[in-house]
């Protein structure tokens, strides 16, 4: 892997924590995608430390005026969620992120300048990856210092796939997997998410 691709895996005990239920084979369907909303919210909560944008301002209070903190509102921010994984996992993270506005299919044909973008992406492994997405958006002026990628969980040669073309890209998810080169499956993985989201909206049988 390119050394200058930055791929964080925190290590805050409730995101190992979700990720050993989707593990878990037995999980219920619908804790599963509980479980897949809180580790979207707690790899946003982390990966937003760092790249929010804030601002201090004078504030009133029961005893005289202090110095508050708020979220700069003139830096928005918008979210582009792949359906139906990174939907879900955006989902959970909507409530930690202020002033933000979600994408669904086609990406806007203009992005200013003071715009900074968070994919909520897929598992990432090698032939599953969103390439194409940072590639789109790099046509339309956004570079990776502007973007946060956040995916439940990768593997090292989906990253691999990705630092050849974005090696400043970087990347919040919660494990990185081996990948199977027979199967292209995940192991241990989390299993499909495609049979067990209840963002799913056509019959599962």
């Amino acid at each position: 892997m390119a050394m200058s691709l930055k791929v964080i895996v925190p290590p805050h005990p409730l995101i190992k924590h979700w990720l050993s239920i989707l593990r878990e084979i037995n999980t219920p369907n619908i804790l599963y995608s509980t479980g897949y909303e809180q580790l979207g919210k707690w790899l946003t909560y982390e990966a937003l430390r760092d790249w929010l944008p804030y601002k201090s301002q004078s504030i009133n209070t029961n005893n005289g005026k202090a110095e508050g903190i708020f979220i700069n509102n003139d830096y928005p921010i918008k979210v582009i969620a792949k359906i139906p994984e990174g939907l879900s996992l955006w989902y959970g993270a909507k409530e930690v992120i202020p002033n933000s506005t979600l994408c669904l299919g086609n990406l806007p044909t203009k992005i200013s300048e003071n715009v900074g973008i968070i994919i909520f992406s897929d598992q990432i492994m090698m032939k599953k990856n969103p390439i194409e997405t940072l590639n789109n958006l790099k046509r339309l002026g956004v570079e990776s210092n502007r973007i946060l990628l956040i995916s439940s969980i990768c593997s090292n040669k989906g990253l691999n796939e990705i630092a050849k073309i974005f090696p400043q890209q970087v990347i919040y998810t919660s494990c990185i997997d081996e990948e199977d080169d027979k199967s292209n499956l995940l192991k241990p993985g989390i299993g499909d998410p495609l049979l067990r989201l209840s963002t799913i909206f056509s019959d599962k049988n």
